[in-house]
This record gives C-alpha cells, sequence and structure tokens, in this order.
C-alpha cells in the first residue's frame, strides 16, 4: 500500500516512526507505583479519619449536656468518612500516575483504578482481620467464663453428689426411681379413659397433648375438642359449659399470640432486607465514588506528552 502524497514530510525534514508505547511494547503497568498509591491513600485515609474522630470527640460535652444525638453523630462521621476517602483515593491515584512515569491518559486511568482496588482489598483483608480478632477474643474469653463456670459447677455437684451418697443409699435411690418411672408411665397411661377416672397427672399430660396438637396442626377436631373440654372440666372441678368457654379463651388467646408473634418475625425479616438493600446500595456508591476520585486524580497526575523533536537534514 502506498502512502498519499500529502502523507509524507516535508523536504528536508526526517520524522521518527515509532509504535504506540514507545520506545518497546513492554508492560505498560508499574506495580511499585500502584502500590505507593495505595499506600499513599491508605495513609491519607487514615489521618483523616483520625482527624474526624477528634473532631467528633470536641463536640462532646458531658459537663454542660450539649453533645449532639446519636443519629446526628452518626450522620456526620458517615460523610466524614466518605469524603475521606474520596481525597485519599484522589491522592493515591495522583501519586500512582506520576510515579508510573506515563504520559498516556489511559495508562495514568488504569493505573488509578489499579490503586483503587488494591486500597479496598487491602482495607477489606484488615476490616476482616479486626473482625475476626475481636470475635476471636470475645469467644475466648466467653469459652474461659463458661468453663470456669463448668468447672465450679462440676466442683459443686461433686460435693452435692458426695453429700447426697453420704445421706442416702441404694436401695433408697431405686425407690425413688421407680416411683417417678411409675408415675410417668401413668401419666402416659390416662389416653382414653374417662376424665374422672384419671388422675390428675394423666389428665394434665393428656391436656397438653391437645393444646400442641392444637397450636402445630391447627383447630382440633370435634372428637379432641369435647374430650380436651371433659378433661379441663375434670381436673378443675367446673361445669362442661364453663370447661368450654375456658378452652375457647385458651385458644382464642394462643391464635392472637402465634398472631402477634407472626407479624413481628415478618416485620423483623422485611427491616432486615431494607438493611441489606440499603448497605449493598451504600458500598457499592462509596466504592463508585471512589473510583471516580481515583480516576481523576490519577488523570490529573499524568505527565503532559511532549511534541516529537525534529531534525533538519542536510
Amino acid at each position: 500500500m502506498q502512502n498519499h502524497p500529502l502523507d509524507a514530510p516535508p523536504q528536508g525534514l526526517a520524522t521518527a516512526v515509532v509504535p504506540e508505547g514507545a520506545p518497546s511494547l513492554r508492560a505498560r503497568i508499574s506495580w511499585g507505583a500502584v502500590i505507593g498509591g495505595a499506600v499513599v491513600a491508605l495513609a491519607i485515609g487514615l489521618m483523616l479519619h483520625a482527624l474526624g474522630a477528634g473532631i467528633g470527640a470536641t463536640t462532646v460535652d458531658a459537663v454542660q449536656g450539649g453533645t449532639p444525638s446519636a443519629r446526628s453523630l452518626g450522620f456526620g462521621a458517615a460523610i466524614w468518612m466518605a469524603v475521606s476517602n474520596l481525597i485519599a483515593l484522589a491522592a493515591g491515584g495522583y501519586a500512582a500516575a506520576r510515579l508510573s512515569g506515563t504520559a498516556d491518559n489511559t495508562d495514568g486511568t488504569l493505573h488509578g483504578l489499579a490503586v483503587w482496588a488494591t486500597a479496598f482489598l487491602i482495607s477489606a483483608v484488615l476490616l476482616g482481620n479486626l473482625v475476626t480478632g475481636i470475635a476471636s477474643t470475645v469467644t475466648s474469653g466467653a469459652a474461659s467464663m463458661i468453663g470456669g463456670a463448668a468447672q465450679g459447677v462440676g466442683s459443686l455437684t461433686a460435693a452435692a453428689g458426695q453429700q447426697v451418697a453420704n445421706r442416702t443409699d441404694a436401695g433408697g435411690l431405686q425407690a425413688m426411681t421407680q416411683q417417678v418411672t411409675q408415675r410417668m408411665q401413668a401419666a402416659l397411661e390416662g389416653d382414653n379413659a374417662a376424665p374422672a377416672a384419671m388422675t390428675a397427672d394423666q389428665r394434665k399430660a393428656e391436656m397438653g397433648q391437645l393444646a400442641a396438637r392444637r397450636l402445630s396442626d391447627g383447630p382440633l377436631s370435634q372428637l379432641d375438642r369435647e374430650r380436651l373440654n371433659q378433661l379441663v372440666a375434670a381436673e378443675y372441678g367446673i361445669s362442661p359449659q364453663d370447661a368450654q368457654q375456658r378452652v375457647q379463651r385458651a385458644e382464642q388467646q394462643a391464635t392472637e399470640a402465634l398472631q402477634r408473634a407472626e407479624a413481628t418475625a415478618r416485620r423483623a425479616a422485611d427491616a432486615t432486607a431494607k438493611g441489606a438493600a440499603t448497605a449493598g446500595y451504600a458500598v457499592f456508591a462509596i466504592m463508585l465514588l471512589g473510583a471516580i476520585a481515583a480516576v481523576l486524580g490519577a488523570r490529573k497526575g499524568t505527565r503532559d506528552l511532549l511534541g516529537l523533536r525534529t531534525t533538519r537534514l542536510g
């Protein structure tokens, strides 16, 4: 393909033709500049956060009672943190682009984005280690407390057991165990018996079964409802009509309690979902603004492109 005559350089001048990325097509990223910019961003961010903490502390006046509300302090802290991050990332992007020595705006922009990503990854790792350390400390402390309490309980149990062993013999313990076992069996064998002929333990055991079935499976059948009314009447010595009314009141109270619990659970789940959505949007916005700040700083720090030097021949 021949060049057009108009494309030829003026007579007597020589122009160097070089590929993009001269003097050679080498790697265009400087990781030293990126790491340096990320360190600069983190240091400036930490410094500004410390300044914000100091300013926030000066607003607390415990003597005069002029301390701002917790909501105002939290809102101000969030704004200060966002502005600090933007300033720090802009400075880091500027430092990385300047240190890389590039004169290409695209390369400078990519160095700024690399600083942004590195700074956020380092922050995430440091924050994760901090949270893990706090959780580990709390867990270790709780485990130590539980272990100490368990040791103390074990000592008390051993002492009490020794005293009980000294005051009772094997025959007495066996007789007590046999009584408890027989009582449980009698309570469980009372199903379908006449309520008046049942013991109090048997009636209460069957009433508990019917009440649990009502809560888990919904309204009782007609036979189960009549059985429950008979058990209540026999247990508390009231008429069948009063027993029926008492059972209906108990069912109504249980239903209302379940409805309130369900409504509370739904509100809590809705609040949790909204909180998670808000947090996700906030993190996305903060990261996006941080990327923009790093890019603007990098574009500002990119070196100016000098024109090619031409030499006259002859």
